[in-house]
């Protein structure tokens, strides 16, 4: 039996993986440290900033003490999630002294300085020169143009066989519960030829399999009215028809149920993109929805699943609900249960309302008390696990692709199927004839165990 999964049920799905920063400095070259909290999203912001910096000469450190300073790049989701970011800068400050603050959480300058007023500098969400400022400010540049040589792929803080591939900006959805918006701002979809150019450049430098970010996939392209330039179309289905040209998997994450979502299933069906959908459906009952202030209706969305699965029966569908918002009731509550039981997700992420600073749901009435919280949530996570447990029984001796992301020293492989994301879904394991395997192989196994969460299978010949 292979080591037990790490992923528990409870896993927040609003977090990236933990950045992975590599490579030692020159003597007296100037080093910057990095801490990367939050989302995919702002994982590739720490990326963009990174890249910049390596270009401009600075060394990348994965601790505060060889730093002669430290970028905090923070997130502002939740109450929880900016206690987090407050709690690191500290953190950073302890330990260095000298720290530049970006991300999400930079949007609100007075609350950071308010609780850290020594911090640096306070930039926002995807301000990339001002990060570069702050940065020339308390360590200016020392480039050796004959030795900070930059790969083409610039730099990455995910393994090198998956990259996130981020499409768009901001969104301009109005849900009462959440304040991205107000932090990152509208709609604003890059080119599509800019994003095709930098998923080759990818593929070309050994990325595997492509994880496409964005606030609202489905909505990509709305505000450049799906222009065509330089061949490419800005619309989410010719996007992901061109990704999927290049032989990488490609997996859609952040898709809105909008009906032309069902444009993308055939795509699945052909093998051009991976059988996959992340989406945020959050709940069930249409009066809860209303109360949040969502652009989708629960009654449609069981309709368009089952049309989803009809074209292609093999896709997995990922999601995550709220429970707890404010109003909801336990008959609107055993709704959310009742739909869960017909829409038979095979990924599922859960979160207990919180109050968010600035969101405009804080002032309806009727808030759930946090102990009926908890047990909802004890009852929803209870449901759902046992769904992801009956259908994963279900695959015990289907053979399926599998990407391998690590093989520890006992020759375990840890992988991934095409139903998988990183960090936020489960895991296949091999644990016989894995020691010849490398991070981002793709083989094809034969599955004999199954468990809550969490695949076993052997390497097929």
């Amino acid at each position: 039996m292979g080591r037990m999964a790490t992923n528990p049920p409870d896993l927040r799905p609003d977090l990236a993986p933990r950045a992975r920063i590599e490579g030692t400095a020159r003597p007296g070259q100037p080093t910057i440290g990095m801490v990367s909290l939050g989302c995919p999203k702002a994982l590739v912001d720490s990326e963009r900033i990174l890249t910049r910096l390596r270009a401009e000469g600075y060394a990348i450190s994965p601790d505060y003490a060889g730093a002669d300073a430290v970028i905090v790049n923070t997130c502002g989701f939740l109450d929880s999630a900016k206690a987090e970011s407050l709690e690191a800068i500290g953190e950073a400050l302890a330990e260095n002294g000298r720290v530049i603050v970006t991300g999400c959480l930079g949007a609100e300058p007075g609350y950071i300085t308010g609780a850290h007023p020594t911090v640096l500098a306070v930039t926002g969400p995807h301000q990339y020169e001002q990060v570069l400022d702050a940065v020339h400010a308390a360590v200016p540049p020392d480039p050796d143009p004959f030795v900070d040589l930059l790969p083409a792929s610039g730099v990455k803080l995910t393994p090198r066989h998956y990259s996130y591939l981020k499409i768009s900006e901001g969104c301009n959805h109005k849900c009462r519960f959440c304040i991205i918006p107000d932090m990152r701002g509208r709609l604003a979809s890059r080119p599509a030829h800019a994003v095709i150019r930098e998923a080759e450049r990818l593929v070309e430098a050994g990325v595997r399999e492509l994880l496409v970010i964005s606030q609202d996939t489905s909505a990509y392209g709305v505000d450049l009215k799906h222009a065509e330039d330089r061949g490419h179309r800005a619309h989410i289905t010719d996007l992901a028809r061109d990704l999927g040209g290049l032989g990488a998997w490609v997996r859609l994450h952040y898709v809105y149920p909008y009906p032309h979502v069902r444009e993308l299933i055939p795509l699945m069906a052909e093998g051009l993109i991976l059988p996959y959908l992340d989406i945020p459906f959050q709940h069930a009952h249409p009066e809860t929805l209303k109360r949040m202030a969502r652009p989708a209706a629960a009654a449609k969305t069981l309709d368009e699943i089952a049309a989803w699965r009809a074209v292609c029966p093999e896709i997995a569908l990922r999601s995550t609900f709220i429970v707890g918002y404010p109003g909801e009731t336990e008959e609107e509550f055993q709704t959310l249960l009742d739909w869960l039981d017909e829409a038979q997700l095979d990924r599922v992420g859960c979160f207990q309302y919180e109050n968010v600073a600035g969101a405009r749901s804080n002032a309806l009435p009727d808030h759930v008390p946090d102990e009926v919280k908890q047990e909802r949530w004890d009852r929803f996570m209870e449901k759902a696990q046992a769904i992801s447990e009956a259908k994963l029984a279900a695959k015990v001796g289907q053979r399926m692709q599998v990407i391998v992301d690590e093989v520890d020293e006992d020759g375990v492989a840890t992988c991934r199927t095409r139903a998988d994301a990183p960090e936020i879904d489960g895991c296949l394991f091999i644990d016989e004839g894995a020691g010849r395997l490398a991070p981002g192989d793709i083989v094809t196994v034969e599955v004999d165990e199954a468990g809550e969460y969490d695949l076993w299978g052997r390497l097929m010949p």
